[in-house]
């Protein structure tokens, strides 16, 4: 791959020769491909428009996000920055770069909004988001071009494989009891977790920067990227747990006047903030198998609050109701936003 980066470097100098001035709306663009949107617009949809989307977008871009981290650990591919010195790291990442998981994350999320929301505009938009996304991770020095070609790739497989075996999968989950859902998720999370850790120790262990890679390479890749790992699988797993615990309980729905969806999104963000700094407070650093362990739990805790725990007490303080039923319909006489089954979970 070394002739082809070499090409790449140039393209890569010759988008970053526009200047610095350029770096803070590229990195705000960039964001809209980041896994963060989980927390902040992926629980938006969630929370406050509709309940059954929001839950098959985290189902999607989590599972999405912890391929692309295997893939990763696989492939140990460098960033431009870390392969060639001329090349301004505006950013500072601490996992490997091949595939882009911000192309597989942007593709996941931008590509489902423009399948179920066919609109020619809302389609042209999210093929620009997507294209500006990858745009942005150029400049920025964080990927090549043949990043993003292999995350877009990576995404594009998963998301047709989504959209074509959802509801089969889901009519066949939905007939598990609780206790085997929440069996399955967390074997389908930590398995990841465990396949990563061996491929490190089989084929990476003691790994150093090849010579020929000029640039300023972050030390501690290995654990930093088994603990980002473990972190998604962890929110995937409680996400999941929560969200099969929330159709036992009979679900909820994201309808509402708009200042109770307000609420509801200030209260559930506000929930993960918390999360986020009662772990500093517990566990503020742990390394090695102790920094794996706290990014799972943590993640899991927060993708438990996002999908059960908020729901609930939107629930128990009248700011969201349960689905009356299947026939349920909103002011606009369409289907409500029912569970996770059914043709009623793509529309509100």
């Amino acid at each position: 791959m070394d002739a082809v980066w070499d090409v790449e470097i140039v393209v890569v100098e010759w988008v970053q020769s526009v200047g610095g001035w350029l770096a803070p709306p590229m990195e705000a663009i960039s964001s809209l491909g980041s896994l963060a949107m989980l927390p902040v617009l992926v629980t938006f949809v969630f929370w406050c428009l509709h309940a059954g989307i929001g839950a098959r977008l985290f189902v999607y871009v989590s599972g999405a996000g912890v391929v692309a981290d295997l893939l990763k650990i696989a492939l140990y591919g460098p960033r431009p920055s870390w392969y060639h010195l001329s090349v301004r790291p505006l950013i500072a990442p601490t996992t490997f770069g091949t595939p882009s998981a911000h192309a597989v994350t942007s593709l996941m999320t931008w590509g489902y909004a423009a399948v179920r929301f066919p609109r020619r505009w809302v389609r042209g938009t999210c093929a620009a988001i997507v294209l500006a996304v990858g745009l942005s991770r150029i400049y920025l020095g964080a990927h090549f071009i043949t990043d993003l070609l292999a995350g877009w790739l990576v995404a594009a497989g998963l998301l047709w494989a989504a959209l074509r075996y959802e509801d089969a999968v889901l009519r066949r989950w939905r007939r598990l009891g609780l206790p085997a859902q929440a069996g399955l998720a967390l074997a389908a999370s930590v398995l990841p977790v465990l396949v990563a850790a061996g491929v490190q120790a089989l084929f990476h262990s003691g790994w150093t920067p090849p010579e020929d890679w000029t640039g300023t390479v972050p030390p501690g890749l290995n654990g930093a990227s088994l603990e980002h790992t473990a972190g998604v699988a962890g929110g995937l797993f409680g996400g999941v747990a929560g969200l099969s615990a929330l159709a036992v309980r009979g679900w909820y729905s994201a309808a509402g006047p708009a200042v109770s969806r307000a609420a509801r999104y200030v209260i559930g963000v506000s929930g993960i903030f918390l999360i986020l700094a009662a772990a500093d407070v517990i566990v503020p650093q742990a390394a090695g198998t102790a920094g794996v362990v706290r990014e799972y739990v943590v993640f899991a805790l927060m993708g438990a609050w996002s999908a059960l725990g908020a729901p609930e007490l939107f629930v128990r303080m009248g700011l969201a109701e349960r689905p009356e039923g299947p026939g349920r319909t909103d002011g606009r006489g369409q289907a409500a936003d029912a569970p996770l089954d059914g043709p009623a979970a793509g529309r509100e």
